[in-house]
């Protein structure tokens, strides 16, 4: 007799189905959360190197430098939040 579970016959039940999809939405979360403090990192070095006086080629270096991890941040957040969402549906 099936369940309604794909995986319910291989011997996986509901509740374990369940919990399975709880991971995947707080691992989700946790994506999530490590990108966004990543862009909270990307926005202190930034404010901290306009604090201090640079001239405008080195701060303009030292924004360089900050974009490709402000990216992957971006990128991490918007994985995170796509896994959630998942996680959440087929739960």
């Amino acid at each position: 007799m099936s369940s309604g579970y794909p995986l319910s016959a291989g011997g996986i039940d509901k509740q374990m189905w369940g919990t399975m999809f709880e991971f995947i939405t707080w691992g989700g979360a946790a994506l999530s959360l490590a990108g966004l403090c990543g862009l909270v990192w990307c926005i202190l070095r930034v404010m901290k190197a306009r604090k201090s006086g640079l001239s405008d080629e080195e701060l303009r270096a030292v924004v360089q430098g900050v974009l490709p991890w402000n990216l992957a941040s971006l990128f991490l957040s918007v994985l995170g939040l796509m896994v959630v969402i998942v996680g959440i549906s087929f739960g």
